[in-house]
């Protein structure tokens, strides 16, 4: 635990004592203390009657010492006030409650922290859950969000406290630095809080990030946990957001599990298989047969529902230029996407070939 912890209690409590307090660690070095310059200093031969004095107060060699709450036979911190008089000894039992209560807070707020990561990474068993919640504090069945947020600049972070500025409750919200750069948001929703609210916080968590107009992160999220032990799974889900609108979704920076449709399949599936399908569906060609062109075509016609004279008015053709173009593709794939079977499979193995392509794979 660092020094400062204390050193902040120890210089609140100076002004309305006229004795040097501060605290020793276990090994007897003041790590805080009224007078700064006694920083540093080992005091070891007053550790033994620390320890003896089993947590009462006890005075050592013109010295007044007091062991803050801990777990073991041996103490790990101690208060201390100069003098071994009755006010000494008052000013040392004071001290130690207000630096336990310091103590506390660090601790509890540490491993809340520490709980919740072990949680999202599955470093934790179900039944462990319950009883570390409950010796916590943290409430185990409110509903809450899980975000993401990755970074899109190679070799930089996420600023955690710009994320933590806003969302300062460290009672029921946790920022979490996991991984190699990933900032994680858990936060707490209203009951009956699902997609709407999960997206309003983050396009909120991705506009405070950017640089000027410029996205800086790309924002995953996953669905709303129920319970403590939904949380690792919310968390996978909004991994898994983030990976899969990496390929299907490279224009946008706030990616909902529950949006990502038939993307999220997809790329789950084995890229074997993948290749396999693609092969099956174009038997008379490669899809890398069409040219830019056409499959702008393709594209544009997808984005319209089928629809031959809205398509070709969004593209300034003659709707029969179009119909052309269509049967075109129709003899190249033998796929006409005029009708709905042959479209929904037309669209489905652009997607998987989006997908081997992230992957590196020509197919």
């Amino acid at each position: 635990m660092s020094g400062r912890i204390f050193q902040n209690g120890v210089l609140q409590l100076k002004d309305n004592t006229d004795r040097t307090i501060g605290v020793i660690d276990g090994e007897g070095i003041v790590i805080a203390c009224s007078e700064l310059s006694m920083i540093g200093q080992r005091w070891a031969e007053h550790v033994p009657a620390i320890n003896n004095a089993a947590g009462a107060v006890v005075s050592s060699d013109g010295k007044t010492f007091k062991a803050l709450a801990g777990w073991g036979n041996q103490f790990d911190y101690a208060a201390f006030a100069f003098g071994d008089s009755e006010i000494s000894r008052t000013v040392c039992a004071m001290a130690t409650v207000a630096l336990n209560a310091a103590k506390s807070y660090y601790e509890e707020k540490h491993d809340r922290a520490s709980f919740v990561k072990d949680i999202i990474s599955d470093n934790i068993m179900l039944g462990d859950i319950y009883m570390r919640a409950k010796e916590l504090r943290v409430a185990a069945d409110v509903p809450r969000g899980v975000f993401v947020i990755r970074s899109l600049r190679k070799g930089e972070s996420v600023p955690m406290d710009v994320i933590q500025t806003q969302f300062p409750d460290r009672q029921s919200d946790f920022v979490l630095s996991v991984g190699e750069g990933d900032v994680v948001l858990i936060r707490q929703m209203g009951e009956g809080s699902g997609l709407k609210e999960l997206n309003k916080i983050a396009v909120g968590l991705e506009s405070s990030l950017r640089a000027g107009t410029d996205p800086t992160v790309v924002v995953g999220v996953g669905t709303v946990a129920t319970h403590l032990r939904d949380l690792a799974k919310s968390y996978k889900e909004a991994q898994i957001a983030i990976e899969v609108g990496k390929v299907f979704d490279t224009e946008k920076y706030v990616i909902n599990y529950e949006n990502l449709g038939i993307g999220r399949l997809i790329y789950q599936l084995p890229t074997t298989l993948c290749e396999m399908f693609l092969q099956e569906v174009f038997k008379k060609n490669p899809i890398d047969a069409l040219d830019k062109e056409t499959l702008f075509t393709i594209h544009k016609f997808f984005e319209n529902n089928l629809n031959v004279s809205e398509t070709a008015r969004k593209l300034f053709v003659h709707r029969n230029t179009l119909v052309y173009r269509l049967e075109k593709i129709k003899k190249l794939t033998g796929l006409d996407l005029r009708e709905f079977d042959d479209a929904i499979t037309f669209k489905v193995a652009l997607m998987v070939k989006k997908y081997l392509t992230s992957r590196g794979i020509d197919s």
